[in-house]
């Protein structure tokens, strides 16, 4: 089913959870929406994305194909998702997908690749996520690195 929520955004054969908010100025076409989340303005999620339960994107994310993102994640403003890698591949069947576990956080601008971010991680603003990032792991920089761990995570 394709419909405007309103006369500033579309939305197109997408699955919305009970008490999600979509504002002004947003496109989402193909993709799954959990429940309770938020999608801010100026915010565009592609064909089979799946967003989690109670997650929050900030404005200006754009949120490519094959991107998982879980339950209680915060994504921040100008977030940039990309599914394929150098040189880029124009054959779908080439590109990779990208994960968000549950309960992590992506700082505002920062650029994801086709990587894993852990449960409860943290992204740095700004960061360059090239390589995946472990449960509870703190990152930050371009490439991102590991500054440490949240509290109960880390090497064992």
């Amino acid at each position: 089913m394709s419909y405007p929520v309103n006369d500033r955004q579309l939305i197109r054969d997408c699955e919305i959870g009970e008490g999600t908010k979509v504002w002004n100025f947003v496109n989402m076409y193909g993709c799954k929406i959990g429940r309770d989340s938020m999608i801010g303005t100026f915010v565009e999620v592609q064909n089979g994305v799946t967003i989690g339960d109670r997650t929050r994107v900030q404005s200006h994310t754009f949120i490519c194909e094959l991107v998982s993102i879980g339950n209680d994640v915060f994504v921040g403003h100008g977030v940039m998702f990309i599914n394929d890698t150098m040189p880029p591949q124009p054959e779908k069947e080439k590109w990779k997908p990208t994960v968000i576990a549950d309960g992590a956080s992506l700082g505002s601008n920062s650029t994801i690749l086709p990587v894993r971010v852990g449960k409860n991680a943290v992204v740095g603003a700004g960061a360059v996520v090239t390589k995946d990032v472990p449960d509870g792991a703190i990152v930050a920089g371009c490439p991102a690195k590991i500054l440490r761990y949240k509290p109960g995570y880390g090497p064992k």
